[in-house]
C-alpha cells in the first residue's frame, strides 16, 4: 500500500475501474430531487430521463466537514500522507468543507503531511489531476513533489464544456427563458470553458452542433502538449456516440498516450443537460 493516499469528491467522475485500480478515494456530493436524495450509483438513464421531467432542477450539495474529518481518519490510522483534490471552490463549497476537516484533523494532533488543492474545475478535468496525482503515487513519487505537479497542473489544464440543451441553464436561473427561448430557435450552442478562477465562463456563442464541437477541438489545439505525458479526458451526459466521435477526432490530431472516457455523473449532469460534452486536458 503507497504512502500517500489521494482523495478527492465525486464531481471527478473517473470512472469506477480507474478508481479501484488506483486507489483513489471518493468522497460523494449528494444531488436531491426535492426531499429524495439520489442513490450513489443512480443508473444515469433514469437520472437524465427523471431530470426532463422535473420543472426544476435537482439540489446538490458537498460533503460536510465532518465526512471528510471520517476518511482523513481512517488514513492517518495507517500513517498515510492525504492530498486531497476538490471541485473548484467557485462552484462548491466542497474544498472549504475539506479545508475545515484538515483543521480539525491537525487539531487532533495528527503528525502527518496533508495537502488540500482547490482544482479550479469539475468533471473529469478534476479527474485528470486526480488519475495524475494517483500514478504518480503508484510510482513512488515523493509527496511533495505530487503536490507541485498538480499545483502546477491546475493552471496549466484546460476544461471545455459544449451545452446541446440550455434548459438546464435556464432552470438553474444563468439564463433568462426569452433569451434562451431565441437562442435555442436560432440553434445557437453555448462553449464554455473553466475559467483562471474556477468559475464557468461562456467562450463561444456557435451555430450548430458540429461547429461547436469543432471549436472545442481547435481550442485544444492551440495548447502545447507532451503526448506521452498529458491526459486527454473526455466526459459526456448520456450521449456516448457523440462523445466517441470528438475523442476521435481528437486523438486523429494529438496522439495522447493517456485517454480518459466517461459519462458524467448526476453532479455535473445537473447542470450540463443530457447531450453534453467535456473535454480536459
Amino acid at each position: 500500500m503507497t504512502r500517500i493516499k489521494i482523495i478527492t469528491d465525486s464531481s471527478c467522475d473517473l470512472p469506477k475501474l480507474i478508481v479501484d485500480e488506483l486507489g483513489i478515494t471518493i468522497v460523494p456530493l449528494s444531488v436531491h430531487f426535492g426531499e429524495e436524495c439520489m442513490p450513489p450509483h443512480m443508473e444515469l438513464c433514469e437520472f437524465y430521463a427523471r431530470m426532463k421531467t422535473e420543472s426544476v432542477l435537482p439540489k446538490t450539495s458537498s460533503p460536510s466537514p465532518l465526512h471528510f474529518l471520517t476518511d482523513f481518519q481512517k488514513k492517518a490510522e495507517v500513517n498515510q500522507d492525504i492530498l486531497v483534490i476538490c471541485l473548484s471552490s467557485a462552484l462548491s463549497s466542497t474544498y472549504n468543507h475539506a479545508l475545515m476537516a484538515k483543521e480539525m484533523l491537525l487539531e487532533e494532533g495528527y503528525q502527518g503531511r496533508i495537502e488540500v488543492i482547490d482544482s479550479k474545475t469539475a468533471s473529469l478535468g478534476l479527474g485528470v489531476l486526480a488519475f495524475k496525482a494517483a500514478k504518480m503515487a503508484e510510482n513512488h513519487v515523493p509527496f511533495e513533489q505530487i503536490v507541485e505537479t498538480i499545483r502546477c497542473s491546475v493552471t496549466s489544464s484546460g476544461t471545455l464544456f459544449f451545452l446541446d440543451t440550455l434548459e438546464n441553464v435556464i432552470k438553474g436561473g444563468r439564463l433568462d427563458r426569452v433569451r434562451g427561448a431565441v437562442a435555442s430557435v436560432l440553434n445557437i450552442k453555448l462553449v464554455m470553458k473553466a475559467s483562471e478562477e474556477g468559475s464557468i465562463e461562456v467562450m463561444d456563442k456557435i451555430r450548430g452542433t458540429q461547429q461547436a464541437l469543432k471549436r472545442m477541438i481547435a481550442k485544444v489545439g492551440e495548447a502545447v502538449h507532451d503526448y506521452d505525458q498529458d491526459v486527454i479526458a473526455v466526459a459526456h451526459s448520456n450521449c456516448e456516440e457523440r462523445a466517441r466521435e470528438v475523442l476521435n477526432q481528437l486523438l486523429q490530431k494529438h496522439p495522447f498516450r493517456n485517454v480518459l472516457f466517461a459519462n458524467m455523473g448526476t453532479v455535473i449532469g445537473t447542470y450540463a443537460g443530457e447531450g453534453g460534452v467535456l473535454i480536459a486536458y
